[in-house]
């Protein structure tokens, strides 16, 4: 490798390193720019131009065209179930991540998610922390984020912060009335979406205004404003240089160049398919198994969510208005003491685009349907689905997924992310107890996932955190087993999926830790 040169004005600027602009490195990169601290955000793709405003669902695999939409530009490898296939990793790759082309739904967790309760044991014992010393960072996310929305009429935790979800679209509205009627219990989805006039939704794609609250609107750019608060992108971090149990210095290589930085504090935000690679990549005499890996485990307990998406017939009163976005419900969160999941609008319409993405995604999925003819061929079952689903609404249930060793992310012998994962007899028999609920749930239903899928875009678990070293990776307070100086902000640290988006608890987490590193001399 060539060497790095260090650029010495930039060495001792800075207090704190944050890799990665997601939910977590920008929610915290805010907060301690806001305390005082001189912060530099380190984000590999490109910042791009404010007014953009794609979607994820790029039909290219060429890397520089992936690149310039913001989206990781290299392939990857999913092993699952021992049968491998490429794909192309739903990860943002731009100043905000994947925050940017999220749905912006902030879902609280509920309590046994974090702690055995009396009608919920937990899988694992438990997270290091519990509910209650969470309930505070839960708050202060939502207003950070400005989320409004309904109360869930099942829950029992009060939400303070959540503002107002003002009157539902006329899709939303009829839907709400449907399930109503049918005995359910939906509400209005907690959203990060100000709504203001002429807004755009921005469903699943890049905000070109700061009305969708993300890692970008609510995290880089406040910062950044304070003047406390530099960026760096198109900065690809290769590795950490630990020395005495600290870590000393980041190697990135930015525009053709390599270079080195260092600060007091490196907080490592880069998603849970790419901070577990990262320590892995950055080996040492004291970590030869990769830092923080003396466990073993660093990348290891990989966990997504399971999608079930279902087309939702309302009624009449529905028809022609329009895709549900925001309706949400936990009748089936944990039924019978089983851990399922939330259920919630897509945001997407029954149209052909999407059904015939839909169909190809599923073809993809075996080497027969990868061939040009047979993804041209799914234009006419498309054709037919659309006139079947022309009045429903596409929803999704998310069953929470456990960790297990066995299911990790690495890197592959071309360098490229490699995913291996295997579907548990137990996964298969609460996704069937999930479908069962989800059908009867009261309104005429369509189910659209004949197979398992993970859900490529809630990676989690791969640097659980907990107490003992042996059986965690990072320590309750953040910050890695082993290293004075490095803490761990996103999704990786779960050492459970839970059944809602995950993107509120990170950001309750970065809050959280913010808060530790500020109060640290």
């Amino acid at each position: 490798m060539e060497a790095p040169t260090r650029d010495a004005p930039f060495a001792a600027s800075f207090d704190v390193i944050v890799i990665g602009t997601g939910m977590g490195g920008g929610t915290a990169g805010r907060a301690l720019a806001e305390a005082g601290m001189r912060v530099l955000f380190l984000e590999r793709g490109r910042a791009g131009h404010r007014a953009e405003a794609n979607g994820t669902a790029v039909d290219t695999a060429d890397p520089f065209a992936r690149a310039l939409h913001g989206l990781w530009p290299e392939p990857a490898v999913l092993a699952l179930d021992g049968v491998e296939r490429p794909v192309n990793p739903v990860i943002g790759s731009t100043v905000g991540g994947s925050s940017v082309f999220y749905a912006a739904t902030l879902e609280r967790p509920e309590r046994h998610d974090l702690e055995p309760t009396d009608a919920m044991p937990h899988p694992t014992g438990g997270w290091p922390i519990g509910w209650d010393e969470m309930r505070p960072w839960f708050d202060a996310a939502e207003a950070l984020y400005e989320v409004r929305g309904e109360a869930d009429p099942l829950g029992r935790e009060p939400q303070p912060a959540l503002l107002p979800a003002g009157e539902p679209e006329a899709g939303d509205a009829a839907i709400l009335a449907a399930l109503r009627k049918a005995g359910r219990h939906p509400y209005q989805l907690h959203s990060a979406i100000r709504g203001e006039p002429g807004c755009l939704g921005c469903v699943g794609t890049k905000c070109p205004r700061p009305c969708k609250r993300d890692g970008r609107s609510a995290g880089v750019e406040p910062a950044l404003a304070t003047g406390r608060a530099e960026l760096w992108d198109e900065a690809e971090v290769l590795r950490l240089k630990e020395d005495g149990g600290r870590i000393t210095g980041v190697t990135l290589r930015r525009h053709g160049e390599m270079r080195e930085v260092s600060a007091p504090r490196v907080l490592l935000a880069a998603g849970a398919l790419n901070s577990p690679r990262l320590l892995l990549a950055s080996a040492s005499e004291a970590w030869p198994e990769g830092l923080g890996n003396r466990s073993g485990l660093v990348g290891r307990g990989l966990m997504f969510h399971f999608n079930e998406l279902f087309a939702l017939f309302p009624g009449r009163a529905a028809r022609g208005t329009g895709a549900a976005k925001a309706v949400g419900l936990r009748d089936f969160y944990a039924a019978g003491g089983e851990r399922l999941g939330m259920v919630q609008a897509l945001g997407v319409e029954a149209d052909f685009g999407a059904i015939l993405h839909a169909l190809r995604e599923r073809l993809a999925g075996v080497p027969a349907g990868r061939s040009r003819l047979a993804q041209e061929a799914a234009r006419l079952p498309a054709a037919v689905a659309l006139r079947l689903l022309g009045s429903a609404k596409i929803f999704v249930g998310l069953l929470e997924d456990l960790p297990y060793d066995e299911n990790r992310v690495l890197t592959g012998a071309d360098g490229h992310m490699r995913i291996e994962y295997r579907i548990t007899d137990e996964l298969r028999a609460r996704r069937r107890r999930f479908r069962r609920l989800i059908r009867g749930i009261g309104r005429p239903v369509m189910m659209l996932s004949p197979t398992p899928e993970p859900n490529l875009g809630h990676p989690c678990g791969t640097l659980r955190f907990g107490e003992d070293p042996a059986r965690a990776v990072v320590a309750a307070d953040g910050r890695v087993h082993g290293l004075e100086n490095l803490w761990v902000l996103d999704s990786s640290i779960f050492p459970t999926s839970m059944g809602v988006n995950p993107s509120l608890t990170i950001a309750a987490h970065a809050l959280r830790v913010a808060d530790s590193i500020a109060r640290r001399p």
